[in-house]
């Protein structure tokens, strides 16, 4: 086991890995609630009785994809069903344009596999290396931004406002108070340099939880898998006459496919390069080594999550609390991917502490912060890298969404270069991928024109 994932060379041993790739879990854990209970909706009046097979799809393709980019990278990123991606595939895709989910599922796997092609023939990875430094700092501050953001307000700590958008939280809450009690109780483990000391926030917040009935202890323990959904893509609908991917080559739906593509593409790219400046895996000119191998898990991973009907998996931000926790190599994630092939069964279980942010809500604000240390490196007094750069960071949390705000920072970076005489400056890629950004945005405004 030394010898495969070289514990000495990257400063770590198997109890801190298999400690790591726990509380990348424990941060993850919520996707097998929320994404069965996002995809459902676009189940019409059944879509309560699909939630089990959803639940068993999302658990176990995140288990299987954690697992092989454990073994094939060696690095610490976890992957699972994508929040936001699957809110396109369901509102999007299969209620928007009124096809069946078969359907809207092999939009996915036929985007994961267009990305495999690219991964293969180098494309994706000279797009990556096209992108400035500095710009990929900003990205990595900009999800650390993002993910405290979630963090504050999966807590109770920011509401909704109808006048300022934000709000302080109603301290009145119980939420709340897990929320700060979990937080407080991962400062004082960091203090007293307890490794884990992000694990046994969330286990302090989950004993809060239960205290204040912010959650419950389970009724059941195991939940049986349930496999309707595997193989969606190759499924006919009801009422069709073909399989569902043949169903896909429609103008809108080949428009849905480059749209998830793009924001598959770089919510990846976003996610690979902030963890890595956390870990300590980019080198000094920004480059990530064996990138092609997590790129190439990575676009196996979406098209896994069409073909079993979780929507597309991608490689998390939340990896970054493993990484908090000491995780170097590729067995944080296969712990990770054992948790979740286990919470197929224990479901129950598991969603004692999914289906209360306010639980996991401390770690997300630390981990937040660990990752915003890279904003140092940023060159603000040079407008043409700074902006594009603050453009980025501001832009992923306040759009609430990775790939517009790095769409925002790669617009601006190209036209500021532009305007100041520096074009020839620009890699070609940047060109093609900021025209891409722009065609993304307007995708409206497109589909509005063709129907």
């Amino acid at each position: 086991m030394e010898g495969f994932f070289k514990f000495s060379e990257r400063g770590t041993n198997l109890r801190t890995e298999v400690i790591a790739g726990i509380t990348t879990f424990m941060t993850m854990a919520y996707i097998v609630f929320v994404n069965p209970g996002l995809l459902s909706a676009a189940f019409g009046e059944s879509g309560a009785e699909w939630i089990p097979a959803l639940a068993t799809a999302t658990a176990l393709g995140a288990a299987l994809m954690c697992v092989v980019m454990g073994l094939v990278s060696n690095r610490p990123l976890a992957l699972a069903s994508g929040m936001g991606l699957n809110a396109v595939v369901a509102f999007g895709i299969i209620i928007g344009v009124g096809v069946p989910w078969q359907v809207g599922m092999s939009v996915i796997f036929l985007e994961g596999i267009i990305i495999l092609l690219l991964v293969m023939t180098g494309l994706r990875e000279a797009v990556m290396d096209a992108i400035p430094l500095n710009l990929k700092r900003a990205i990595g501050v900009g999800i650390g931004l993002f993910i405290t953001f979630i963090g504050l307000k999966g807590g109770g700590l920011v509401v909704a406002d109808d006048a300022t958008l934000v709000a302080l939280g109603d301290f009145s809450q119980p939420a709340v108070w897990v929320t700060l009690i979990g937080l407080i109780a991962t400062f004082a483990f960091i203090a007293l340099k307890i490794k884990g000391d992000i694990l046994w926030g969330i286990v302090t917040a989950t004993v809060a939880a239960l205290i204040f009935k912010v959650t419950a202890l389970p009724t059941e323990v195991l939940a049986a898998p349930d496999f309707r959904t595997f193989f969606a893509p190759f499924q006919t609908p009801e009422g069709t006459s073909s399989i569902a991917l043949l169903q896909v080559f429609t103008p809108t739906l080949l428009l849905f496919v480059f749209a998830v593509m793009l924001t598959d593409f770089f919510d990846t790219m976003g996610t690979v390069v902030a963890v890595g400046e956390q870990a300590g895996f980019v080198d000094e000119k920004g480059k990530v080594p064996g990138i092609r191998n997590i790129l190439a898990v990575d676009s196996i991973a979406a098209a896994i999550g069409g073909l079993f009907g979780a929507s597309s998996i991608t490689t998390y931000i939340e990896s970054a609390s493993g990484v908090a926790d000491g995780g170097r190599t590729g067995l944080t994630p296969i712990v990770t991917g054992i948790m979740f092939a286990l919470a197929a069964f224990f479901a129950p279980v598991i969603g004692m502490v999914a289906q209360a942010p306010a639980i996991t809500a401390g770690a997300l604000i630390i981990v937040g912060f660990l990752m915003m240390q890279t904003v140092r490196d940023i060159p603000w007094a040079e407008f043409e890298e700074a902006f594009p750069a603050f453009m980025t960071l501001v832009g992923i949390p306040l759009t609430y969404n990775i790939s517009y705000g790095i769409g925002l920072g790669f617009i601006s970076f190209v036209i500021i270069k532009i305007l100041h005489g520096k074009a020839r400056d620009i890699h070609w890629l940047m060109y093609i991928v900021s025209a891409a950004f722009v065609l993304a945005f307007i995708l409206p405004l497109i589909q509005g024109l063709i129907g």
